[in-house]
């Protein structure tokens, strides 16, 4: 595994994650045929509510990912008390299979744990098997019934990880 840098905190709004969230768009046009469509606002993922990380190394940022919290609203529907939503998760196809993901995930994990949330959801899909291989690798479950804007979706997979913190059910 390569060494990367740590992974630091960003704005959704930072120049160097919009250029990551156009890539990532991109790849799901490739794999689905269409950009993902799910709502994002910057104040999602500040503090206390959610975070945003990024990862690089001698090159530059080559890695995004975060959290966010659903205690209310449309999206929260399904979901228990405390759940954070991890979104946006991407390595560029240069750093992958070199450890960003894995080191993205540790720090999603740990800052949403040390926010008091019970459990770490996402919805990734079926043409993303690097991802759920990521994640059934670290841990995390089938989620039923699913979450989120594709959850009707056949391509759709939906996971869950407790944190082990006092919200965890």
């Amino acid at each position: 595994m390569d060494e990367f840098l740590t992974p630091r905190p960003a704005r959704l709004d930072d120049p160097e994650v919009i250029e990551m969230i156009d890539e990532v768009q991109q790849e799901y046009v490739r794999r689905y045929g269409g950009p993902d469509s799910t709502p994002l606002r910057v104040e999602e993922f500040m503090p206390p509510v959610g975070l945003l990380f990024v990862v690089g190394d001698a090159e530059g940022a080559v890695g995004m990912g975060g959290w966010r919290g659903h205690d209310d609203g449309p999206e929260a529907a399904g979901l228990l008390p405390g759940d954070a939503e991890i979104k946006r998760m991407y390595v560029r196809p240069r750093a992958r299979g070199r450890g960003a993901a894995r080191a993205l995930l540790h720090a999603i994990e740990d800052s949403a744990a040390a926010a008091g949330r019970g459990r770490l959801v996402l919805e990734t899909g079926l043409r993303q098997p690097e991802a759920i291989g990521l994640y059934t690798s670290s841990g995390y479950r089938p989620l039923v019934p699913k979450l989120g804007l594709y959850r009707h979706e056949e391509q759709s997979v939906c996971m869950v990880k407790d944190l082990g913190t006092a919200g965890a059910a």
